[in-house]
């Protein structure tokens, strides 16, 4: 199973990071579980067993009884899983103090992350640990890196942080002084032939390289002087390399020094790359819309039909959208409606069902049985149709006209729906 993580899932995880980073707890109340891939349910039920017998050591009643609380909580969710999950499981559980309220509630939250973790963790803390998942929201995909000027080369990979260099070539190309007695052009021609046989050479050392290299997500070629650009002018990278070319910078060395250069640099080559992404995906739906093809269609209504009838190829949210999916139902009748409201106004809203009548019995028993973010909504139902889900950032012109002018929601379709 390819462990290729979607926009989806790094938003998801994203988004539950960012809720956890603001949790705080009284003492050391808060548990971080992390269970590799691998390790067994029950040597790790064994382990919080243990836990919980040292934790009746805790002076203070209170956080005694919250922490064997959360301990028994954690076994109750462990055992749930027959086997620890391909990519690991991690669990954080703990008395959080609820706004306001002056009391504490005990909130459990299980993760599955996007690929495999490997670390086994258990802590007691005021926070809980989710630095080890905040490293796999970075980059972790294949770049190349290609290093060139007229006396040497540097091929080398870098995925994640790890960097390797994989091949130095010398070119075996003479200085532009010529040797004595040969004319100027005859010296000149032999340079520039020496020079285009050196490019060759390094092409195919790139492409025996970069070609059989999984989800290599880019290249960047580097340098001093205008050697560089010859190089990528020329036709001397295989066509599904030259593709994956992002950008072609200044370097002043073009051995290991060159490549930390490029290093430097990469960070913000690399976030480009998922911009260059999100903008083809938006610039595939403006052509579709554009040209009238049928083959697209946005806004909460006609994105959500599409989707019921099985039509969308790929789905497009934007990360902005703030938007809740609400079930109002009435206790008396059972009557049930669906709403979508704002998030900020879910608080307003919910007053605004008191003593309102049910529009079936016009007993005053409105109330919220269910929320859900319209995002996650959204992606549950694409789920179901096996439609690719594209959570777009608001980063770009493009991310911002899709938030802004097709309220957050649109979609390119596999057929064209029939007119209603």
């Amino acid at each position: 199973m390819s462990t290729k993580r979607t926009s989806l899932q790094l938003f998801r995880l994203k988004k539950i990071l960012s809720t956890l980073a603001n949790k705080e707890g009284r003492g050391t109340e808060l548990i971080s579980l992390y269970v590799p891939p691998g390790k067994q349910i029950s040597e790790v039920v064994n382990m919080l067993r243990e836990e919980y017998g040292t934790a009746s050591n805790i002076k203070s009643t209170t956080t005694r009884k919250n922490v064997q609380d959360a301990i028994v909580k954690v076994q109750q969710r462990l055992k749930l899983f027959k086997e620890t999950p391909e990519n690991g499981l991690v669990i954080f559980c703990g008395a959080v103090p609820q706004n306001g309220a002056g009391s504490e509630k005990i909130e459990t939250y299980v993760i599955i992350p996007p690929e495999p973790i490997r670390i086994y963790l258990y802590r007691c803390d005021s926070r809980f640990h989710t630095e080890h998942l905040q490293e796999l929201l970075r980059e972790k995909e294949n770049y190349g890196i290609v290093l060139i000027d007229a006396t040497a080369a540097t091929i080398a990979t870098l995925q994640g942080r790890r960097l390797e260099i994989i091949r130095e070539v010398t070119s075996g190309v003479p200085g532009k002084t010529r040797a004595g007695g040969q004319s100027a052009r005859r010296f000149e021609r032999l340079r520039e032939m020496r020079l285009q046989e050196y490019f060759r050479r390094v092409g195919e050392h790139v492409n025996e390289t970069f070609l059989p290299i999984e989800n290599l997500k880019g290249i960047i070629i580097g340098g001093p002087g205008p050697t560089k650009y010859d190089f990528e002018k020329g036709d001397y990278l295989n066509y599904q390399l030259k593709e994956k070319v992002l950008d072609v910078v200044d370097t002043a060395y073009v051995d290991e020094q060159g490549v930390k250069e490029i290093m430097d640099k990469a960070p913000e080559i690399m976030k480009r790359t998922r911009y260059i992404e999100e903008k083809q995906i938006m610039q595939q739906f403006l052509y579709e819309i554009g040209h009238d093809t049928g083959l697209a269609t946005y806004g909460e209504e006609e994105v959500r039909k599409a989707l019921e009838a099985g039509a969308v190829k790929t789905l497009l949210l934007s990360e902005g959208l703030d938007i809740t999916r609400v079930k109002v139902k009435c206790t008396a009748c059972g009557y049930e409606e669906q709403q979508t409201i704002k998030t900020p106004m879910l608080a307003s809203f919910e007053q605004g069902l008191l003593g309102k009548p049910c529009p079936n019995c016009k007993a005053p028993s409105l109330g919220i049985a269910e929320t859900q973010e319209l995002i996650e909504n959204f992606a549950q139902m694409a789920e179901y149709t096996n439609t690719d889900v594209e959570v777009i950032s608001t980063e770009t012109e493009e991310g911002q006209m899709l938030k802004n002018s097709f309220g957050g929601i649109a979609a390119i379709l596999r057929f064209k729906l029939q007119e209603q």
